[in-house]
């Protein structure tokens, strides 16, 4: 059994899912698409940057997930990849919007204007250097958490990612999560500043959930077509209503990658295929569970690959 798994914020590269927009002239006609329905020129960004407007969060949201979902479609409707033994969806943050329109639960429109208003109110959420990100690598969520403790007086810092065993993202006020890079150093912690714009997947982003809770319940969901493992509780939640819920939440909760991961091979799946820019998550996939098989799709010949494996 399979599970199709969509990227997140970090994957984000100009010139992503340029030879599919080449090569396919249904993805030219999802850019033009999404070029209307956001009123500029994604597309051009995409494909040409700069680089500078594409890592602003409001444009790169809807960036990955309209490359994540042209692939997709090129995957399905131009090379007839059976979904056949496909079970899962699951997205990696914004990844979570690509899996529900690839999963026929939320239409493009919505997915597409959802992710450009989230990006944006999770910019404005925390004005910019007042909060920052924390790589922590070779730890794990009990260690972290108990360093945590000692700095909690001094702001907001809590664990925003538990992406695979030893790795482990914190995210808050930038004195107490620079206070705990100290502390890591101190037990000689690896841990990796992140260059991010906003501290993401935290408390200190209420506000952007508050902005986006009536556009998302406003927004029209369907029951999808395969089971979407969320990021905030890290199982499968496939009824509107909880979809609704879980988007709102997850805007400042932890993302449960680890856990999605391991419930889903729980549940039968040996075999991982992210579809999207990068390979961020299927090095992911990789640590944590060694044993699987896991795949990127981000070119025709991985496509190709991917066909002669099947």
């Amino acid at each position: 059994m399979k599970a199709i798994l969509f990227p997140g914020q970090g994957s984000q590269l100009v010139g992503m899912g340029s030879e599919f927009y080449n090569n396919f002239s249904a993805v030219k006609k999802i850019f033009a698409e999404a070029d209307e329905k956001l009123s500029f020129k994604i597309s051009k960004l995409i494909l040409e940057g700069p680089e500078s407007e594409l890592k602003l969060t409001q444009n790169t949201q809807p960036s990955i997930l309209l490359v994540s979902y042209s692939i997709f479609k090129v995957l399905k409707n131009e090379f007839n990849f059976s979904m056949e033994n496909v079970k899962f969806f699951a997205g990696h943050s914004l990844g979570e919007y690509s899996a529900l329109l690839c999963a026929d639960s939320l239409s493009f429109d919505d997915s597409l204007h959802l992710l450009y208003e989230r990006g944006k109110a999770m910019q404005e959420a925390v004005p910019v250097g007042r909060g920052s990100m924390l790589a922590i690598l070779g730890s794990d969520i009990e260690e972290i958490n108990n360093y945590i403790l000692e700095i909690k007086s001094k702001g907001v810092c809590e664990i925003a990612n538990d992406n695979a065993k030893g790795q482990i993202i914190v995210s808050g006020n930038i004195e107490p999560v620079d206070e705990l890079k100290d502390i890591l150093k101190k037990y000689k912690k690896k841990c990796i500043s992140l260059p991010v714009s906003a501290p993401f997947h935290c408390s200190l982003m209420n506000p952007a959930a508050i902005k986006m809770k009536d556009k998302i319940n406003s927004a029209i969901f369907k029951k999808p077509n395969f089971e979407i493992v969320s990021n905030v509780t890290g199982v499968s939640e496939n009824s509107p209503e909880d979809i609704k819920k879980f988007l709102v939440q997850q805007i400042y909760s932890r993302v449960r990658w680890r856990e999605s991961i391991i419930f889903m091979n729980n549940n039968k799946i040996n075999e991982f295929i992210e579809i999207g820019p990068g390979k961020v998550l299927t090095g992911l996939v990789k640590r944590i569970l060694p044993n699987s098989n896991s795949f990127s799709i981000n070119s025709i010949d991985d496509i190709k690959n991917l066909k002669n494996e099947s």
